[in-house]
C-alpha cells in the first residue's frame, strides 16, 4: 500500500529510542510513512531507520557533533540542536520532502522540538507531545500553529499512560494532513490591518470598506504576540498590502512594557516591498499589567487602568521624540510604496478632546519627530481628524488601495 501521508519525526533517538519506536509504528499503523530525524547528541538507535542523523543536523550550522559532546555543555548542545534542526527541516520542507512533523519530549526535547518548527510555514501540521505543555511556552512556540499534547507522565520510557497518547497524536497528525490547505489563495486580495481596543472604530470601518471592494482582511491584535504574527505572515509571502493603524507595540519595545512585538516589528513589509500604510495609533501609551507592576520610575506617571490587568501610560514629549525617529528609520529602510498618515485629533480612544490622555503638544512632539527623521520621497500626510472618525479610515482606505494599484 502507497503510504498517504509522510510524517517527519524528530526526537532524541539516543536515550528516547524506545519511545519513538512505539510512535514510529503508530503512524505506519495510520498509513503514513515515516522520515525519521535524530537530533540526540549521544548516539542513535537501531530500533528503526533513521533518515537524519544528529551529524548532519550540527552540520547545517557548521557544527562538529564531536566538538559538541567534548565541550559537555547541555545548554549550548540544545541551541545548536534545535537551531541546526530548524535548518534541515526548512530544507527539507522547501524540497518537498514532508506533509507534517512530530516530536516528543521533556524539557529538553520540548525546547528543540519547537525550535526545529520555526522556519516551517503556517498551515502545516506540528505536534509536539510534552512534559511542559500545560505550561506558558508561548516564548517557545512563538507565532507558529504547533499543538502541544500534554505527556501527563514523563516520557522516560513506554507505559499504559503514555502509549495511548502516542496512539491519539499519531492519529491527530495524520488526520490533520487529511485537511486540504489552499498555499495562499487569495494573496494577491489580502490585507494586514493592525489593532487595539482604542482603535477598533477605525479598524472595524476600513475592514468594512476593503471588504467592499473584494479584499479579505486579517486582524492582528497589537499585543505583542499579534504583532509577531502579522510580521512572521508577511515576511511569508501571505499579503498584498498592509494597514498598520496601530504601532503601538514599538512603544512597549522602547519602555519594556507588555504588549512588546520585539526590535523587528514594523520592518517585514518593508523587507517584502509591499504596499504599506502606516498610522502611529495608540503611541500614545505604554502598557503594562496591573498598578502593581508597573516599574517604580514610572509610579508618577499619568496612568490609566484601562482593565484591572492592564495599565497604560501616557507617553510624554521627550519620549515621543524618541519614537518619531524609531518609527521614521523603519520606515525608511523600506523597499515598496509606503506613506505615514497622521491623525491630527488624536491617536486613540482615549487620546481625545476632554479623554485622560489628551494631550496635543506630545502628539505634535511625535509629529515633528517623524517628520524630522522620514525621508524626503516617503510620503507624510497630517489629517484634520482623529484616529477613530470614519473620514480618517476612509483616507487611510484610499491611500493603500492608491498604492496597491501603482504596484500593478
Amino acid at each position: 500500500m502507497t503510504p498517504k501521508h509522510r510524517i517527519l519525526m524528530l526526537g532524541f533517538f539516543d536515550t528516547k529510542g524506545e519511545i519513538f519506536s512505539f510512535l514510529k509504528d503508530c503512524l505506519s499503523a495510520q498509513g503514513a510513512k515515516v522520515i525519521a530525524v535524530n537530533v540526540g547528541v549521544m548516539g542513535s538507535t537501531a530500533l528503526f531507520p533513521v533518515d537524519v542523523e544528529a551529524n548532519t543536523v550540527c552540520e547545517a550550522l557548521g557544527e562538529n557533533l564531536q566538538d559538541i559532546r567534548s565541550k559537555n555543555n547541555r545548554g549550548l548542545a540544545m541551541e545548536i540542536m534545535g537551531r541546526g534542526a530548524a535548518i534541515v527541516l526548512e530544507e527539507m520542507y522547501a524540497q518537498k520532502s514532508f506533509d507534517a512533523v512530530i516530536g516528543i519530549g521533556g524539557g529538553s526535547g520540548t525546547f528543540v522540538t519547537l525550535k526545529s518548527m520555526q522556519n516551517l510555514p503556517l498551515g502545516l501540521p506540528k505536534i509536539c507531545i510534552s512534559t511542559l505543555a500545560s505550561k506558558d511556552l508561548s516564548e517557545q512556540i512563538g507565532v507558529k500553529d504547533i499543538v502541544l499534547m500534554p505527556s501527563i507522565v514523563d516520557v522516560a520510557a513506554l507505559n499504559s499512560i503514555i502509549k495511548p497518547i502516542i496512539q491519539q497524536a499519531a492519529a491527530a497528525i495524520v488526520a490533520m494532513c487529511e485537511v486540504d490547505v489552499p498555499k495562499n489563495p487569495t494573496t494577491s486580495k489580502r490585507i494586514a490591518i493592525s489593532m487595539f481596543g482604542n482603535t477598533s472604530v477605525c479598524v472595524d470601518r476600513c475592514t468594512l470598506l476593503l471588504e467592499a471592494k473584494g479584499y479579505e482582511v486579517m486582524t492582528f491584535h497589537a499585543n505583542g504576540v499579534g504583532g509577531k504574527a502579522m510580521e512572521s505572515l508577511v515576511l511569508e509571502g501571505c499579503f498584498v498590502g498592509v494597514l498598520d493603524i496601530t504601532t503601538t507595540e514599538l512603544a512597549d519595545e522602547l519602555f519594556s512594557g507588555i504588549c512588546s512585538a520585539g526590535g523587528q516589528r514594523m520592518e517585514a513589509a518593508g523587507k517584502q516591498g509591499i504596499p504599506q500604510v502606516v498610522v502611529p495609533g495608540c503611541m500614545d501609551m505604554v502598557n503594562f499589567g496591573t498598578q502593581q507592576s508597573v516599574p517604580e520610575k514610572y509610579k508618577g506617571r499619568q496612568l490609566y487602568s484601562w482593565v484591572p490587568t492592564v495599565t497604560l501610560m501616557r507617553t510624554n514629549r521627550e519620549e515621543n521624540q524618541v519614537l518619531g525617529e524609531i518609527f521614521a528609520n523603519k520606515l525608511n529602510q523600506a523597499t515598496g510604496h509606503v506613506v505615514v498618515l497622521f491623525p491630527e485629533k488624536g491617536l486613540s480612544q482615549i487620546d481625545s478632546e476632554g479623554n485622560v490622555f489628551f494631550d496635543p503638544e506630545s502628539n505634535q512632539a511625535l509629529s515633528k519627530s517623524i517628520q524630522n527623521n522620514l525621508k524626503s520621497e516617503v510620503p507624510f500626510v497630517n489629517l484634520p481628524f482623529h484616529i477613530n472618525d470614519l473620514a480618517f479610515a476612509e483616507k487611510a482606505v484610499e491611500w493603500l488601495l492608491e498604492l496597491i494599484n501603482t504596484e500593478r
